[in-house]
């Protein structure tokens, strides 16, 4: 158990230093205060678009696809599930209807499943368990753009078309890239196209991470730090939460086996994994900021739970390849 908490507590590490460089570097102002739209335009429009249209177009294949198909159901009913936990907390955590109960049921319902999610997985498992965790993700990213970012957005500003809020660059290069994958086109692109994919995707991770630290460092610490309820968010966040979700999945999984003879590996429940006990991404400060809202809470739960999550994510990874044992590659 030591040894995979150690193997997964390396690439936290990377991720956790390129936060505090990202800070420290805002702070001394070598970073202006608008570098972070710089990086978050790369992030978006070049480093995530790569890194998704890169695994489903190498491994998304027919047959892959189908053999995942339970996966997606899976992972259905566990955004469901995430999205009903999710809207009954958030009214606790804020009495009143307001725009902060919505930073609180963003919070609780999405973890970074990408920006740290996917480094993270293909750090570990490499591209191809990655093409199979994204494949996982699609209907929580669907979830993310359109119910995630109407709790974000202020009511007179939610008349917008939700279809624009999904197609999104990443996502389109997630979709275009199962297409070729599926089209058997992926197998056939050519070496300088591969190896440009392979540099930009490596990127992703620490710019994120980077884009990070420079928004937490345009907020006060002493005031983010002192709000007590963001601690509890994060604890539901990181650790109960995702514990609540695997358990649904593992019992509907072993129920799936009993009545219908479906067998289905422990997979699906490490994929989950990734995606839910994910910190806090940088939705909850962006949105609110762009439409004039309060994005110090935001702010606040990206601070707390990226750093936690470095201690908490190979912890409850270890506990898991104890229960499960180690996620078939």
């Amino acid at each position: 158990m030591l040894k995979t908490f150690i193997a997964t507590l390396n690439p936290m590490l990377m991720l956790f230093l390129c936060i505090a460089a990202g800070f420290i570097l805002r702070k001394c102002n070598i970073f202006s205060k608008d570098s972070g739209k710089v990086m978050a335009k790369m992030v978006t429009w070049v480093f995530a678009p790569a890194i998704s249209f890169s695994s489903m177009a190498r491994f998304c294949t027919v047959e892959t696809f189908g053999s995942h198909a339970t996966n997606i159901l899976l992972s259905a009913v566990g955004v469901f599930l995430a999205l009903t936990l999710a809207t009954v907390l958030s009214r606790v955590f804020v009495k009143e209807r307001c725009p902060e109960r919505g930073v609180y049921a963003y919070a609780l319902a999405f973890g970074n499943s990408g920006y740290v999610g996917d480094p993270v997985v293909l750090s570990m498992f490499g591209e191809e368990a990655l093409a199979y965790y994204k494949l996982f993700c699609l209907p929580l990213s669907i979830a993310i753009y359109t119910w995630g970012i109407s709790m974000l957005v202020p009511d007179g500003d939610k008349k917008s078309n939700p279809l624009k809020k999904i197609l999104n660059a990443p996502t389109v290069a997630l979709f275009l890239g199962i297409i070729v994958g599926l089209t058997g086109l992926g197998q056939h692109l050519p070496d300088f196209v591969n190896q440009s994919l392979d540099s930009l995707k490596v990127c992703m991770g620490p710019t994120a991470m980077l884009l990070a630290g420079v928004t937490v460092a345009n907020y006060s610490i002493t005031g983010m730090l002192k709000k007590t309820k963001v601690y509890v968010a994060t604890a539901l966040r990181l650790v109960v939460l995702p514990a609540v979700i695997i358990g649904v999945l593992f019992g509907l999984k072993t129920l799936a086996n009993s009545l219908f003879s479906l067998s289905i590996n422990n997979n699906a429940l490490y994929y989950c994994f990734f995606a839910v006990a994910a910190p806090l991404g940088l939705n909850t400060v962006v949105f609110p900021e762009a439409f004039g809202g309060n994005p110090e809470t935001g702010a606040s739960m990206a601070l707390i739970s990226h750093t936690l999550c470095v201690v908490s994510i190979p912890l409850m990874y270890a506990l898991m390849v104890a229960l499960f044992g180690p996620i078939a590659l």
